[in-house]
């Protein structure tokens, strides 16, 4: 997996990405685009996996088929390690395309050995394999063992000589002939050289597939829900996903930081589509130094911004820890609705009583997305799942709720009645007018006198009482103050 991440990223100190929820804008910032759009799209009628050993750029080919940076790449091997899906296209070809990790020979029950098998579901759900090899490096024994592999699985193979570019790359493709799997296909992934071959290469090799992809149209979807399950490294995000989906779709591991990739995977309950995105673990700031994991945080916070619903997963053994409470302070300034799944329940000793006194820690340590939901379950066992999701589409349609102009000014007129706006230097504050101009999340503007002299404080309690008033329990509420344009301001004063 070849290739260079943006300067600009790795410039950006990761502290900044943190504490201020911005993460850079480079490609990887269009990873998570609505899903199901209104408009209609082409059918995939076939499904192609990339597959080869590690650092032959087979995430630069993924990332090139998909038309964005989807995949992460660095010059360092074994960046990849969940497959990753993707709609590639091709000409006038679409089709899904998935990325693996590299293949390299392991022991039983290592990370590696997990990978592999990742690799070879990938192998098995495909209908074709692309079989990436660095032209520069020639053919090499590992290469030899994985063709054999990918000849085994019996699906039609499609020999690809990466790095083709120069003639040091013209001359390794020559030596791919050697591994038996057809004619290699001289591309540069990086350099977008070489795919009128694989176009045509696609063509011969699915000529059913390939001659019925022009002729459907995929009807229209509704939009699933966008969900991104974040939380601190080994706090059973993986796990939890891969229970919700019922397969081991995702690594996992006792070992921490196992997720690189913000993996997204389609879920249905009860009728209701939703679009799950495991994430990698968000350490603490200080202790993030590698560039692969600047990354990885990255990605993570893309997921965050383009989520609809953010589901932090706590440790239970571990509570509200202050990583914790960065992350949901990162999730609430970007306005997306919040859900706290409190994970391994089924190693602590529940009840009513730790229930309730879950809640009241909830509400103390995150005051300001008060009455959040917050759900005891267990990803390994699948205890309470069922109440996570109710709580996701509950958090979601809160997320989504506005208020009549007219309805709000009563409010206004109440809470106002009932708690002045104080004077400040000696001077009233007139509250005019409220009204709710967008939701996702619900934003409010209030017209008055003097915008900039209303006390934080006067501004939490109206908050807080449109939580109450409103029921907008766990969702960030956004108060915009405005003046209304003094009509006389311009004349001049009688002398």
């Amino acid at each position: 997996m070849a290739g260079s991440a943006p300067d600009a990223l790795i410039a950006q100190p990761i502290a900044q990405l943190i504490a201020f929820g911005a993460a850079p804008r480079h490609e990887a910032a269009t990873i998570f685009e609505p899903v199901g759009a209104d408009h209609a799209l082409p059918a995939m009628s076939f499904t192609v996996a990339i597959v080869g050993r590690p650092n032959v750029g087979k995430s630069t080919l993924f990332n090139r088929l998909v038309g964005k940076r989807l995949a992460l790449v660095d010059d360092l091997p074994g960046v990849t390690r969940d497959r990753r899906e993707g709609t590639g296209r091709l000409g006038d070809l679409t089709f899904m395309v998935i990325d693996t990790a590299g293949l390299e020979t392991a022991a039983p029950e290592s990370l590696t050995a997990r990978m592999q098998a990742q690799t070879e579901a990938a192998i098995a759900s495909a209908d074709a394999v692309l079989f990436v090899v660095d032209a520069r490096a020639g053919s090499t024994p590992v290469d030899e063992t994985f063709a054999n592999l990918v000849r085994r699985s019996g699906k039609p193979a499609i020999l690809v000589a990466n790095k083709s570019e120069g003639r040091a790359g013209a001359a390794g493709a020559l030596e791919a002939y050697a591994l038996g799997l057809g004619d290699p296909v001289a591309i540069s992934a990086e350099h977008g050289e070489g795919l009128a071959d694989l176009y045509e290469a696609l063509r011969t090799t699915l000529p059913g597939a390939t001659a019925a992809a022009t002729e459907e149209v995929a009807k229209p979807a509704e939009r699933p829900i966008n969900v991104a399950v974040v939380g601190r490294p080994n706090s059973g995000k993986s796990t939890l996903v891969n229970r919700l989906i019922g397969e081991e779709r995702l690594l996992t591991g006792p070992e921490a930081g196992i997720t690189r990739d913000a993996i997204a995977v389609t879920l249905e309950w009860r009728a209701q589509r939703f679009r799950v995105h495991d994430t990698a673990g968000l350490r603490r700031p200080s202790r993030i130094e590698q560039k692969l994991e600047k990354l990885s945080v990255a990605d993570t916070l893309n997921a965050i911004r383009f989520a609809d619903v953010v589901v932090l997963l706590i440790d239970a053994q571990h509570p509200f820890e202050e990583q914790d409470l960065r992350i949901a302070d990162l999730i609430e300034r970007e306005g997306r609705a919040l859900v706290i799944g409190m994970n391994k329940w089924d190693l602590m000793d529940g009840g009513p009583a730790a229930t309730k006194k879950l809640r009241g820690e909830t509400d103390h340590w995150l005051p300001q997305v008060k009455g959040v939901p917050i759900v005891a379950v267990s990803g390994l066992t699948g205890a309470g799942l069922d109440r996570l999701m109710s709580a996701v589409i509950e958090a979601h349609a809160v997320w989504n709720k506005r208020a009549p102009t007219s309805v709000l000014n009563r409010f206004l007129s109440e809470v106002t009645s009932a708690h002045p706006p104080p004077a400040v230097s000696g001077r009233r504050i007139r509250l005019d007018y409220l009204t709710q101009p967008k939701s996702r999340p619900p934003s409010f503007v209030l017209f008055c006198s003097r915008a900039d002299a209303v006390p934080d404080d006067y501004r939490r309690y109206l908050v807080n009482a449109l939580r109450e008033a409103f029921d907008l329990p766990g969702t960030p509420i956004r108060l915009m103050l405005r003046e209304k344009k003094n009509p006389y301001a311009k004349r001049k004063r009688r002398t």
